[in-house]
């Protein structure tokens, strides 16, 4: 077992409190990293054409409350084919990559 050396960074800090050792604690925030991602996303690509939510909702066929539910980092409900139906009115393509999520934390990560 590596032994935590003193620090006096807030990020470690917090995240040896929180999160080192909780794996689930880990799993739920890498789920709003996702999140978040994926609403500050659409926004910005809305903003770039120009629309509101409302004129985006009504390319793609739903109601305005929608995009603003997508566009909210707290929002869990995006599913792809509602992401591709964006997409498209937006003349874009999604993307999906896969990328390695590492568990570990060290001080050395976010210098």
């Amino acid at each position: 077992m590596t032994q935590n050396r003193t620090t006096s960074d807030a990020l470690t800090i917090m995240h040896r409190r929180y999160y080192q050792g909780k794996p689930e604690r880990i799993a739920a925030l890498e789920e709003a990293r996702v999140n978040d991602e994926v609403a500050r996303k659409i926004t910005f690509l809305r903003e770039e054409e120009g629309f509101s939510q409302l004129e985006l909702a009504e390319l793609v066929g739903v109601a305005a409350s929608v995009i603003g539910r997508l566009e909210d980092a707290d929002y869990e409900g995006q599913s792809l084919a509602m992401l591709w139906r964006i997409a498209a009115a937006l003349h874009k393509r999604v993307k999906i990559d896969f990328v390695a999520i590492s568990h570990d934390f060290s001080e050395d990560d976010h210098k």
